[in-house]
């Protein structure tokens, strides 16, 4: 009789074994968010909450399929997440997708919008002990190869002084306290992430960590908020075209991944059979008015093999116009290498100054610019660049 029981039960555990895989998160190993508005929030902190407590709040939220939302917070706070599966590696196939609450604009325009792109890592779980201990690869999205995104960042925050007198903008009456949590870089850069009044009454430094600094290192994107209005009212976010977090809608093909973008800490491609573990990072440090620091946020992932989902990727990784250039020189904008190309050109405040169609490799254009800052966005086989020039 005991024998029979013991086949039995050995027999409904092999069972729920094989059906319990599913195409969402399955375990969150940690949660590491720089400071930020929505920290402390997205998930609620109380006092008394460890780190361990934490991450079952973030479980509670992204584990499967909740959609809860959690915040990763200003530049370099992170996110470590598995699969309960190896989530395989199909050449030109969308391997999997990661949610955000990213959006457009304009439906018609996926170029701008709120975007707060955070940088993707991938791990292959080699040594197959179940925990994120092997090498981590960046998927390199559309910015990784840019001359301005800058590799081995380098970050530290100061824990704020509970007692410290706040200093007020002293024409933003939204700024209460523009030195609140101080930060300061490998560039030799010092800033700060301010407190606005929207977000007044809860610390924006993760309180279940004790230690005066934390330090985040990574790759950082260029910042990609533009103060339309001129006066921090009114800010843009333009999207990058492809790779990154919380950076196009969930519904876009632009916030799927491909696990074939993996590259290693010297930029050199490689081919992994599949991945077990993921970390996102916010990607950028900026700081965009009355939104505030720019921080990522997750409501969670999926696996798309795993549901029979076949989703051919663009071919956006390819860049179609590697040599183009945009540039204004002596009252002329010259347009180059930009064949069979329909480009718009705004100033800072959103207003069309000019559209350009048909244009052959290099063109010159008459214009009369002020001074300021214009972007000009390049249109082609359904991809979109932009490009950003100064007159002086």
């Amino acid at each position: 009789m005991k024998k029979n029981i013991f086949i039995l039960s050995f027999t409904i555990s092999i069972c729920v074994s094989i059906h319990a895989q599913s195409p969402y998160i399955h375990k969150v190993f940690e949660y590491c968010p720089a400071p930020g508005q929505f920290v402390n929030e997205l998930p609620e902190y109380e006092a008394g909450d460890t780190h361990e407590d934490m991450i079952r709040k973030v479980e509670e939220a992204i584990v499967g399929d909740e959609k809860g939302l959690v915040t990763l917070g200003a530049y370099g706070g992170y996110i470590v997440f598995g699969f309960d599966h190896l989530v395989e590696n199909r050449s030109g196939k969308y391997d999997f997708k990661i949610w955000g609450n990213a959006y457009y604009f304009n439906p018609n325009d996926p170029t701008k919008g709120s975007s707060e792109p955070g940088i993707v890592m991938v791990s292959y779980d080699a040594n197959g002990n179940g925990i994120p201990d092997d090498p981590w690869y960046e998927l390199a999205g559309s910015e990784y190869c840019k001359p301005q995104t800058i590799k081995n960042y380098e970050i530290t925050y100061y824990k704020p002084d509970p007692d410290k007198i706040p200093t007020p903008h002293p024409t933003l009456p939204f700024l209460i306290d523009t030195s609140y949590v101080k930060w300061t870089d490998n560039q030799g850069n010092v800033g700060y992430v301010a407190q606005n009044s929207f977000h007044d009454t809860i610390p924006y430094y993760p309180q279940w960590i004790n230690d005066e600094t934390i330090v985040y290192k990574g790759t950082k994107l260029a910042n990609n908020g533009v103060d339309i209005s001129g006066v921090g009212s009114n800010y843009v976010q333009y999207t990058y075209p492809w790779g990154y977090a919380d950076n196009h809608p969930n519904n876009s093909i632009r916030s799927n991944f491909d696990i074939d973008w993996a590259v290693d800490e010297d930029g050199n491609k490689v081919h992994l059979p599949g991945i077990h573990f993921v970390k996102v990072y916010t990607g950028v440090n900026q700081y965009c008015g009355w939104l505030g620091e720019t921080s990522t946020e997750i409501m969670g992932a999926e696996d798309f093999h795993i549901q029979g989902i076949d989703i051919d990727v663009l071919g956006v990784q390819t860049d179609v116009l590697p040599n183009a250039r945009a540039y204004y020189v002596q009252g002329k904008l010259h347009l180059e290498n930009l064949d069979d190309c329909y480009c718009t050109l705004f100033n800072i405040n959103g207003q069309i100054m000019n559209n350009f169609q048909n244009i052959s490799s290099n063109n010159a254009y008459e214009m009369n610019l002020t001074s300021g800052i214009y972007f000009l966005k390049v249109q082609k086989q359904n991809i979109v660049k932009i490009f950003k020039f100064v007159v002086y």
